[in-house]
């Protein structure tokens, strides 16, 4: 989904902390076929037990921080050249559109925060590296992205490379954010396994979240300039979307990486629930069509 090249960035949303705190030397798991292992792992509730398969042994790739970093994000055009701007961008979408939505039902939209970084930062729910990114942490209600993420989920899992697939996981972690508000997201680890667990239901109900933004996305104004960040969507747009939903259900993973698929162990759903709940949130645009603990089976 691209960006309209006029739409004026605000890149104070975003912390970037890349090349500075917990530098590259910190790294758990060693070797970025296990840290992307572990990552998807961390952000898609697999068991890495079970990924361990997948897992290499070469060396990560550095992630280079563009000069200036962040705070040069200042247009929709710096968001289609660069991804470090699209996530800038998308920030700011999602922090124009939720408050109003939100507005709506009387919920106030307390603004979370938003950290890039690469290799390790600190967080509020403890030390974290490239491995255990990108997340969102409620206790510190901020969303954390490793660019490098990105990359690898086409590379290693057959995402699409388009845009509206890296901002599906941006709008994906924001609605675990939307899901702290209103006092769903504890519900993951009350049932925390199994293909209709808490866990399963609060992941694609942040899946439908995302949904639901895209829905709105295009016509999503910058409150300070009245111009809408996002172009209308393509079908090539949902394409991207739906191709990064299926990439990281549960049972394609575990059919990846044993062999055999196994949902008494899935917290996020599978390939098809996943795009289901993306697609509802998308052609209905309404939250209540979003309450994945209020059917039998999600």
């Amino acid at each position: 989904m691209s960006f309209n090249d006029g739409a004026d960035l605000d890149p104070n949303q975003v912390q970037d902390r890349r090349g500075g705190g917990m530098g590259r030397g910190t790294k758990i798991g060693g070797g970025i076929g296990g840290g992307i292992i572990l990552l998807l792992a961390a952000l898609f509730g697999i068991n890495p037990s079970l990924l361990e398969g997948l897992a290499g042994q070469q060396q990560p790739p550095a992630v280079g921080t563009a000069s200036g970093g962040t705070q040069q994000c200042r247009t929709g055009a710096d968001a289609d050249k660069r991804l470090d701007c699209r996530i800038t961008g998308t920030v700011n979408s999602l922090n124009a559109f939720w408050p109003a939505y939100l507005a709506d039902y009387k919920v106030k939209y307390p603004q979370p925060k938003t950290v890039i970084f690469s290799g390790a930062t600190s967080t509020g729910c403890g030390p974290a590296s490239t491995d255990v990114g990108p997340f969102y942490c409620p206790a510190d209600t901020t969303a954390y992205f490793d660019p490098g993420f990105f990359q690898e989920l086409v590379d290693r899992f057959g995402s699409s490379g388009g845009p509206l697939a890296q901002e599906y996981v941006v709008a994906h972690e924001f609605g675990h954010h939307i899901q702290n508000i209103l006092g769903n997201l504890d519900k993951a680890q009350e049932d925390p396994q199994g293909p209709k667990s808490g866990g399963v239901r609060v992941e694609l109900q942040a899946d439908c979240y995302a949904g639901l933004w895209v829905k709105y996305a295009s016509t999503t104004r910058d409150p300070k300039t009245g111009q809408p960040f996002l172009d209308p969507l393509t079908k090539q747009d949902i394409q991207d979307a739906l191709s990064a939903a299926s990439s990281v259900g549960d049972d394609r993973i575990q059919k990846a990486a044993t062999g055999k698929v196994s949902p008494e162990s899935w917290t996020h759903g599978s390939s098809a629930q996943r795009q289901k709940w993306f697609s509802q949130g998308y052609t209905t645009g309404d939250i209540n069509k979003c309450d994945t603990f209020g059917v039998t089976q999600p």
